[in-house]
């Protein structure tokens, strides 16, 4: 049988459905659509490269996914309430936002950080804050991911202090954070200083966690945010692996031997509503790095090959049109993320275009990943979609594409360079404005935005935050400032700007300097006062 696509003329595709990407979809695939495909090097067997099908033998017959549940918002007490109530709901990872100051490396008491205090996460400001947030957590037993960027290896540093004074030794402590600051300035703004300065951090965080946090993910490398500020899914995996060569690299630059940190590594994916085009995204970039692990940077361990990946379902597909729209949105693309292989998975509330998640919301999120986990049957062998005529070749064409748009930020020197430059920005900004072109000229169908709406719509209830928490957060910071050792904690913040200075592992000072009850926006100000401030 001859392949369907292959006699109909270039200009008749135009008229085909078209993927997130612009990929045309065929009105029907057969085995000729794979002419040539070479399953032994395509696709391979669950476990083994080029892991296309999973990076596991028996993916979700032996574990399912680790369920995360994104909490954070307001007080260091507040969030840990909600912990607590996550995993007694079956939840069985933890994961942490934190507030604009908390990102940005500013106390609450900062001019800047007015009106902002715990209103898109948690407020950390000291190692106080740090120990009610884990207060009661089973710290060697639960695994913590914590979304955080700039102030990354400040987190990192405040949570390994608590394991310690409860007893739980860092080389028990397992979770992530996301330390991902390339896409910081191309796509979500919550950088500090420039991106040098930003890569030498990220590189001590390497180093020092293959010696100190052997369980921790040292970085996500993340797709997410790319995604939500308007990228396509070629971009998406293609900018972040960009991102992801260019750690790399600085780490190999800097005297690391890449299979003492590759194995840690780990990606976060966003998860989309164009079903099949997410699983071949997330098959796509399994296999990618495998190939650019093993043949760019001649890795010997597979573990340091392997992408694992966190994936999060699209905060931009929610609507506050019809909210519990949302409940359905979520469960396509949390099924998606799970048929395309995810090792973690946290799915958004229905309600979280209008505001922080309730309750409800929150439990019916978890319950989604539950009912597909436990009831669907999707998790009972790895890979069910593997030799789809139509998966296969769309991973392949998601992949070729994928490969050009890396071609061309090495052309440009690399990502670093790339971004200064400002192409993935411009790339991004292009596919945003054609997305929302699309929506408003009725070409593309949002169930609620621009088709099949109600003329009237419920009053939603709405996540409440309490007007009082900066006065109280600012009021327990100063106490803090008040009961330590002012002298001693110059004396580390000294430390900290000498090593910055210098060429020694920041993390080191760092840790001494929070240990002596430095502030998270003091350690920043340190490095700040030897870096500056990245202007774009």
């Amino acid at each position: 049988m001859a392949d369907p696509t292959a006699d109909v003329s270039a200009s008749s595709t135009t008229d085909w459905p078209k993927t997130d990407s612009g990929i045309p979809i065929a009105p029907l695939y057969t085995a000729e659509s794979l002419n040539g495909w070479d399953a032994a090097s395509q696709l391979g067997e669950p476990g083994k490269p080029p892991y296309t099908r999973g990076v596991y033998p028996t993916m979700y017959r032996g574990k399912l996914w680790t369920m995360r549940q994104y909490a954070g918002f307001g007080t260091a007490a507040s969030t840990n309430e909600r912990f607590k109530f996550l995993l007694q709901a079956g939840q069985t990872g933890l994961s942490c936002a934190f507030d604009l100051p908390t990102q940005m490396g500013y106390d609450s008491d900062h001019p800047r950080a007015e009106g902002e205090v715990g209103k898109v996460g948690v407020a950390i400001d000291s190692m106080a804050d740090m120990r009610i947030l884990l207060s009661g957590l089973p710290l060697d037993k639960v695994s913590t991911s914590m979304t955080i960027n700039s102030t990354g290896a400040i987190l990192l540093l405040m949570y390994e202090l608590v394991a310690e004074e409860q007893g739980v030794p860092a080389s028990a402590i397992s979770g992530t954070i996301q330390n991902d600051l390339l896409k910081e300035y191309i796509a979500r703004g919550t950088y500090i200083y420039p991106p040098r300065p930003s890569m030498r951090v990220i590189t001590d965080i390497f180093e020092y966690c293959s010696k100190h946090v052997p369980k921790w993910n040292t970085i996500s490398i993340s797709g997410y945010h790319i995604r939500e500020a308007g990228s396509t899914a070629v971009q998406e995996i293609a900018f972040t692996i960009a991102n992801a060569i260019a750690y790399v690299q600085a780490a190999v630059d800097a005297g690391l031997k890449v299979d003492d940190f590759a194995p840690r590594l780990s990606f976060f994916w966003n998860g989309h509503n164009n079903f099949f085009e997410e699983v071949a995204k997330f098959r796509a970039a399994r296999r990618m790095w495998y190939r650019i692990m093993t043949d760019r940077f001649g890795a010997q361990k597979e573990s340091s090959k392997l992408l694992r990946f966190h994936t999060q379902t699209g905060g931009s597909t929610l609507t506050a049109q019809q909210p519990l729209n949302n409940v359905v949105r979520v469960a396509i693309q949390s099924m998606a993320a799970v048929l395309g292989g995810t090792q973690s998975l946290h799915t958004n509330g229905y309600d979280e275009a209008i505001s922080l998640p309730t309750e409800e919301a929150a439990r019916i999120a978890l319950r989604t990943q539950q009912i597909i986990g436990y009831e669907s049957g999707v998790a009972d062998t790895p890979d069910p979609l593997a030799g789809s005529y139509f998966v296969e070749k769309l991973t392949d064409e998601v992949e070729a594409l994928a490969w050009q748009y890396i071609e061309r930020i090495d052309e440009m020197g690399g990502a670093v360079s790339a971004i200064e430059q400002g192409f993935q920005m411009d790339e991004i900004e292009q596919a945003a404005y054609e997305y929302t072109k699309s929506i408003d000229d009725d070409e593309r169908v949002i169930v609620g935005v621009n088709k099949f709406k109600v003329d009237v719509e419920p009053e939603p209830k709405a996540f409440p935050i309490d007007p009082k928490l900066q006065v109280e957060q600012v009021a327990s910071l100063k106490k803090f400032k008040a009961d330590r050792d002012t002298k001693l904690v110059e004396t580390k913040l000294a430390d900290v700007t000498a090593a910055a200075r210098g060429t020694q592992n920041l993390l080191y000072p760092m840790k001494e300097a929070l240990r002596a009850n430095a502030t998270l926006g003091e350690v920043s100000d340190a490095l700040r006062e030897v870096f500056g401030v990245y202007q774009p």
